[in-house]
C-alpha cells in the first residue's frame, strides 16, 4: 500500500532532486546562468534545426553571426554539408518550440511536422517568428564544450516587430 497526500498543491519533491547541491555547482555556469540571451532557432536545409540561446550579430562589411552549438547535433552536420543555415529570433509564443528544438519536449512525426514553415533557400523558418537571417557558414572551431560557429549574413527578411523571448537562469523570460 502506498501513502496518497491529500494536502491541495503537494508535490513530490520541493526542490530537483537531480540539482548540484549549491556548494558544489560551477561559479562559470552560475555566471552564464545570469546573462539573459535571445532564444534563437537554427535551422539549415534538410530540414535540421537547433534552439540556441548563444547567439551574436556583428555588424560591419560583412555583417556577420557567431553562436555556439552542440557539435554533436543534427544541425551541425546539416550545416556543415549544406553551408548555409538561417537563424530566426523567437518571441513569448514560441516557447513550446524552442522545447521541442531543444530536444526538451516530445516532437511526433519530426521537429518541423507541427507549425507553419516559411521555406527558405538557409532552411525552414517559423512563419510567425517576425524575421530571420540567412548566413553562410565561414568557419567552425571547437570552443569550450561547443562549437563556435562564424558565418557572413546574406540576408535578412523583418516582418514586424516581435517581443524577444530570453533564457534568463534556466527559464524562459519575457520582456514586461
Amino acid at each position: 500500500m502506498f501513502h496518497v497526500n491529500h494536502e491541495p498543491g503537494a508535490e513530490i519533491h520541493h526542490t530537483d532532486p537531480f540539482a548540484v547541491p549549491a556548494g558544489q555547482r560551477s561559479p562559470v555556469r552560475r555566471l552564464r546562468g545570469r546573462l539573459a540571451a535571445p532564444v534563437t532557432l537554427w535551422t539549415a536545409p534538410g530540414p535540421a534545426g537547433l534552439t540556441v540561446s548563444s547567439t551574436l550579430v556583428a555588424e560591419g562589411e560583412p555583417d556577420r553571426l557567431l553562436g555556439l552549438i552542440d557539435a554533436e547535433s543534427d544541425l551541425w552536420a546539416a550545416v556543415e554539408e549544406a553551408g548555409r543555415f538561417a537563424v530566426a529570433p523567437l518571441g513569448p509564443p514560441h516557447r513550446q518550440l524552442a522545447d521541442r528544438f531543444a530536444g526538451l519536449f516530445p516532437s511526433p512525426g519530426g521537429l518541423f511536422a507541427t507549425g507553419s514553415w516559411l521555406d527558405t533557400p538557409y532552411g525552414p523558418v517559423p512563419a510567425d517568428a517576425g524575421g530571420w537571417a540567412g548566413c553562410r557558414l565561414d568557419t567552425a572551431r571547437e570552443y569550450g564544450w561547443g562549437l563556435l560557429v562564424e558565418a557572413t549574413i546574406e540576408a535578412v527578411d523583418l516582418t514586424e516587430e516581435t517581443m524577444p523571448l530570453l533564457h534568463y537562469r534556466g527559464r524562459y523570460h519575457e520582456l514586461t
